[in-house]
Formats: structure tokens, C-alpha cells, sequence
């Protein structure tokens, strides 16, 4: 989470230096070219002079040194792809390769990044669309489904999968302590605290129990694209953003994707209860998991406001609007979901869940 260093690890391409490296690395003219936004990476679209469109994704300099991660994630995408599931494949260079590490002076010295051109996915994400909770019960059967297709992946390297390092990971809420100043003089600070607190003596001695597989880890709304199929409703046609890919908990995936699905939710409440009856119908959860369930919505609501607003304030011109997406509606959230408490919300989520049919 710390990149204090003396470089800037994001890549800031100018639209010119991107034109050109699609030139070089792939052969492709683009016609039009337009930023998308992004945490720690740099995206671009573009559209080629045949009307193709393409997402040109720029690694940081800190990720862009685990080449074999990036291996496995990219070939991850085309093995879900195959399977069915709608994600980005990458597309070859012009001499064969999938990823190309490129050094690049983006104004404060040359750094080396990962380069990929990765398929354009038609949609809009969950964060632009107003989702029925039909809707949201094929978003949670899409995620364990994706999931599920991760348990035939055969790779030599699986072993990049084991990050215990990742802030990100649900088993390691207790690291948002180091971080919790960025927080002083917001009366949210002592709930944040209060939830870290209850993780610590009510979820983590259960985590031995939870069932573990390679996960996606970062289902956010931004990283589900959905369309709409008429009558208020959507199917789920992409899946993006693979960074985060680990080999954790499936119940840390249902969290994070409950959590992100009600940020943007006029309803929030009856987020839950969809989204579980979806993941169910694939892979059903044991009674630690669902006992953990609400804990673990609350923990990851904490590690979004906080580091969003810890990654804010050490740059703040970075991104920042992309960065602090969640604190615009997460902070009443959590007030709202803290204040109703564990047993309400998890009745609600369960009896919800119980109502659906597949369909």
C-alpha cells in the first residue's frame, strides 16, 4: 500500500506516448483514444481504423516486477474466456507475445512497465446501472462461477497465487490499524475500530474453516460490466481486472461483492440476500462463512474508505475521483449497516436469499 518511494510507481502516459507504443508493440493505427480511470494502473481506450476496439492497460512499476504473476493472471483470462466466462483476452504483440515490458519516462525518470492490449468488453459497469436484485442474483452466480472454473486451472506457477501480502485480502483487515489516522476527527473512526475489533475475536478464529480456492478478489462494481436486456434488467458480459487474483477464501469473493453492490444501490438492504442466492446456486457456503458474512462486508466497506482516503492524501492528484468512488455513499453505509447490527442485516440477507428460484 506504501509506495513512498522517490518515483511515482503509477504510469502517467500521455495520449501521444500511448498512440505510439500500440504502434510499436502491435502493429495498430489508433483512430481514437480516450483514458479509463484506474486505481494504482494507467487504462486507455482506443478504437483502430477498422473500428475495433481495444483497452490498453499500463501496469505500475512496483506490479510490473512480478512478470510471472502477470503471466499467470493473463493466462487466467484466457482460460476463464474459454470456459465461458465473459473476461478480456490479451492480444499477441506483433512478435508473439502476450504481456511486454517496456521501459517508459512518464516525466520523472524511466521506470519499467507492463504493457497488454487486452479485447474490449461492450457495457456499462454496476457502478453506472441501476441493478434489480434479479440482476444482482446472476452477478453473485457469475462470480462463483467463475470461481468454480478457476478449480480445473492447471498452471506450474500456481504457487504466485499464496499472497499473504496483499492489504487487500480480507484476512488481513487488522492492517488497516496502521493506516486508521487518516481517519482522526471523523466520528466513523470508532466504528472502524469497533469492526476491526470484532474480526479480530469473532472471524479470525474461524478462518481455518472457510473453504479456499483462487479467487478474483477485487469483484467490485467497477469491475463488473453488465447490458441491458429490456424490461429494467441486465445480464453480466464482462469481467475485468485480474490484479488481484490469490488463491483465499471463496467467502472474502460473496463479501466483497455484496459490499461494492450496495454503494451504488438505491436499496441496499436487499443487495445481500440476491447476490448469496446467486453464489449459492453454484457453491454453498458452511455456517462459519455465513456466520462471518456480515463482519466481512463491514471490513471491506473499512479497508475501501480508508485506504481510498490514505491513497488520496498521499497523492492527491492521482486518480482521485476513482480512488474515493466508495466514500461518496460508503460512509453512510456503514453508519446504516453498523447501526442495524449483525443479527437484522444477516436475518434479512438469509431470508432474502431463501425467496429465489433459478432462473
Amino acid at each position: 500500500m506504501d509506495n513512498a518511494t522517490a518515483a511515482d510507481p503509477r504510469p502517467t502516459l500521455t495520449l501521444q506516448q500511448a498512440t505510439d507504443l500500440t504502434l510499436k508493440l502491435y502493429g495498430v493505427t489508433t483512430a481514437e483514444i480516450s483514458t479509463l480511470p484506474s486505481y494504482y494502473d494507467q487504462n486507455f481506450f482506443l478504437v483502430d481504423n477498422e473500428g475495433t476496439k481495444y483497452v490498453l492497460k499500463i501496469m505500475n512499476s512496483e506490479e510490473s516486477k512480478k512478470a510471472t504473476l502477470l503471466e499467470v493472471q493473463t493466462s487466467a483470462m484466457s482460460f476463464l474466456h474459454q470456459h465461458g466466462v465473459p473476461a478480456q483476452t490479451a492480444v499477441p504483440t506483433s512478435s508473439g507475445q502476450l504481456m511486454s515490458m517496456e521501459k517508459i519516462d512518464c516525466g520523472h525518470g524511466a521506470q519499467t512497465y507492463c504493457v497488454r492490449l487486452l479485447t474490449y468488453l461492450p457495457g456499462k459497469t454496476v457502478a453506472e446501472s441501476p441493478m434489480t436484485t434479479r440482476d444482482l442474483y446472476h452477478v453473485g452466480k457469475l462470480v462463483a462461477s467463475m470461481d468454480k472454473s478457476l478449480q480445473q486451472m492447471v498452471s506450474p506457477n500456481q504457487d504466485v497465487f499464496q499472497r499473504n501480502d496483499v492489504v487487500w485480502s480480507l484476512s488481513n483487515i487488522p492492517l488497516i490499524e496502521n493506516y486508521i489516522s487518516v481517519m482522526d476527527g471523523d466520528p466513523l473512526q470508532d466504528v472502524i475500530k469497533a469492526v476491526i475489533e470484532q474480526y479480530k475475536s469473532q472471524v479470525q478464529p474461524k478462518l481455518s474453516s472457510f473453504q479456499k480456492g483462487i479467487i478474483h478478489g477485487d469483484t467490485n462494481d467497477q469491475n463488473i460490466i453488465v447490458t441491458p436486456v429490456g424490461n429494467g434488467h441486465h445480464n453480466v458480459s464482462g469481467m475485468l481486472d485480474f490484479s488481484l487474483l490469490s488463491n483465499d477464501c471463496y467467502v472474502f469473493e460473496v463479501a466483497i461483492t455484496i459490499m461494492y453492490a450496495m454503494l451504488e444501490n438505491a436499496r441496499p438492504l436487499d443487495v445481500g440476500g440476491a447476490v448469496l442466492a446467486g453464489w449459492e446456486s453454484i457453491m454453498t457456503l458452511n455456517e462459519d462463512e455465513r456466520d462471518s458474512l456480515f463482519l466481512l462486508v463491514l471490513g471491506r466497506l473499512c479497508q475501501s474508505l480508508v485506504y481510498g482516503r490514505y491513497n488520496a492524501q498521499k497523492n492527491p492528484t492521482k486518480n482521485k475521483k476513482y480512488i474515493l468512488s466508495t466514500a461518496k455513499t460508503g460512509f453512510r453505509l456503514l453508519a446504516q449497516l453498523w447501526e442495524l447490527g449483525k443479527k437484522e442485516v444477516e436475518s434479512k440477507w438469509f431470508a432474502d436469499a431463501s425467496t429465489f428460484s433459478d432462473n
